[in-house]
């Protein structure tokens, strides 16, 4: 089995996603965006970038480690 990405060096290279914001976000642009991919090799997965650098990197998540991501932040 091939190992998923964990990340991208651009988010650029993520052609034709659909980039969120939380709706808690301020407009200075001090959060992250999340994005799902539906292209291999990234379907499936969660993308998540910087607000501040939209052609910067981005990192990778399958369903399940966001979901134990966000389930730790809840408990926070």
């Amino acid at each position: 089995m091939r190992a998923l990405p964990r990340h991208v060096p651009s988010s650029i290279e993520l052609n034709g996603v659909r980039w969120l914001r939380s709706s808690y976000s301020t407009g200075a642009n001090n959060c992250v965006e999340t994005a799902c991919p539906a292209t291999p090799p990234w379907a499936g997965l969660l993308a998540v970038r910087d607000s501040k650098d939209p052609a910067g990197p981005a990192l990778l998540f399958s369903a399940r480690s966001w979901a134990a991501f966000a389930a730790g932040v809840d408990r926070m």
